[in-house]
């Protein structure tokens, strides 16, 4: 399911000029894998925060295949690295080919392991953060990831309504889901409440939010 309506998704679609070859090229092989990728409608939105941020430093939590990494590569600021984050050994080695054959192995850093961990023994900031990751993780993520962000900086966390299950009762969600149902519910609450993130949730894709770090005279 897509949150927007699937004739309303369509239409705006067919305005989108789309990606470069290569960029399409690995959507398409990782629609045919089964592996996840941001999604048509949250591509042309994460180009125009580019555009607007002109970020130097972006960070990912979530790099699958490098799709989105390489996105970013391919539309944020010539200037601008990339610090990402992955996990799952089967797509660590593929992700590293694809931005070796892309020519960004320069500007994307691709850092392995758990998350969890890695944000903890960040250093520096980052005023473009990109959360695509473990959806149930993300409220645990929040804390380090703030302190990762300057004022000013930009957090987009993907995929924040489940497909429309977090509106839902957690009783109507299956027994197995409830856990990742409620920590969605809490994070979209931290975000909102936060006394240092300005935050607006959008129904693009699957949902997504976008948080600005206020500046301390405005806290």
């Amino acid at each position: 399911m897509v949150i927007t309506e699937e004739r309303v998704s369509t239409f705006i679609n067919s305005f989108d000029p789309g990606n470069t070859p290569f960029l399409r090229e690995l959507e398409q092989f990782a629609l045919k894998t089964n592996v996840p990728v941001i999604r048509p409608q949250m591509q042309s939105f994460l180009k125009l925060l580019l555009a607007m941020k002109e970020p130097k430093e972006i960070l990912e939590v979530g790099t699958a295949i490098g799709f989105s990494a390489l996105l970013m590569s391919e539309y944020g600021p010539k200037d601008c690295h990339i610090t990402t984050i992955e996990k799952y050994e089967k797509r660590i080695p593929l992700a590293k080919e694809n931005f070796k054959k892309a020519g960004q192995e320069e500007r994307i850093t691709l850092l392995e392991g758990d998350a969890a961990r890695i944000l903890k023994e960040l250093k520096g900031s980052y005023d473009f953060i990109f959360m695509d990751a473990a959806k149930g993780q993300y409220i645990h993520f929040l804390p380090d990831i703030l302190k990762l962000m300057p004022e000013g900086g930009l957090l987009i966390s993907d995929n924040v309504l489940q497909e429309g299950d977090v509106m839902e009762s957690r009783f109507a969600v299956t027994r197995r889901d409830r856990t990742i149902h409620s920590r969605m519910r809490e994070y979209l609450y931290a975000l909102k409440h936060h006394e240092q993130l300005l935050t607006d949730i959008l129904p693009i894709g699957d949902g997504v939010t976008v948080s600005v770090k206020r500046k301390v005279e405005e806290i």
